[in-house]
């Protein structure tokens, strides 16, 4: 019985929260919770995209000194390699990333 009842009530709430949801999709609203967080999305993209070329310059010019100044030691010049090529590759991802982001925005819009 009281299984019954929590099952009514479950479907109940989840039918309620589905009708609220869909009202506002069919009116075309755009509420103010969605609009903010999108604000806020594009402002942490630019953000990152402004932090990460310099961010990729000093990894990369760190790797090179390093490499300049390991005076032989293998190991030193292998850190410096993997140092500048990992530097290269997430610089290249999040470009890439930018990319496919404003490519999908044209497209939605």
């Amino acid at each position: 019985m009281k299984n019954k009842k929590m099952k009514f009530l479950y479907t109940s709430m989840l039918s309620i929260l589905f009708i609220s949801s869909f009202g506002t999709s069919v009116l075309a609203a755009d509420p103010k919770l969605v609009s903010t967080l999108d604000s806020a999305f594009e402002k942490i993209e630019k953000y990152i995209l402004k932090i990460s070329t310099p961010a990729a310059a000093v990894a990369v010019g760190t790797g090179v000194l390093m490499k300049k100044f390991s005076f032989g030691d293998e190991e030193k010049i292998r850190t410096a390699n993997k140092l500048i090529r990992g530097s290269l590759f997430s610089y290249g991802f999040i470009l890439c990333i930018d990319l496919i982001l404003s490519m999908l925005q044209t497209l939605l819009t």
